[in-house]
């Protein structure tokens, strides 16, 4: 079975919460919230990844040395394998903005589950949670 990097992102504001994305219409699992982040390219760290998905996706700037690993996912799903490390960031520059049709949402780490989500992404919330 293919194993397929991605790496995700719990960016977090100064009041505590954290920003999750709506996948759009049209990609797989639509409709469904998650950490902002994407594939990791071949020869591309997971760090480099997350730098440039942030700069496509939400149009901000954050350096390799505001992004602390926190855990990760591993989950079998029918036709891949997902390994998706998390990362936590406090630090970046620029406005989060949906850049490719996603609707965004602040929200506070006790309200995470209110939010459904990818079965790999549902793991991580009580390590963010407890972690917050």
């Amino acid at each position: 079975m293919k194993v397929v990097l991605v790496s995700a992102v719990a960016l977090i504001d100064g009041d505590g919460r954290v920003l999750l994305a709506q996948r759009p219409e049209g990609k797989s699992l639509a409709g469904l919230w998650e950490f902002p982040g994407g594939k990791v390219e071949p020869g591309e760290s997971p760090e480099a990844a997350l730098i440039r998905e942030l700069k496509e996706e939400l149009g901000i700037d954050t350096k390799a040395s505001c992004l602390a690993p926190l855990t990760f996912a591993s989950h079998a799903y029918e036709t891949f394998h997902l390994l998706m490390p998390l990362f936590a960031c406090r630090r970046w520059e620029g406005i989060p903005q949906p850049r490719e049709g996603q609707t965004l949402a602040w929200v506070r780490p006790q309200a995470l589950r209110d939010y459904p989500m990818p079965p790999a992404d549902l793991p991580l919330i009580p390590i963010l949670r407890d972690w917050l």
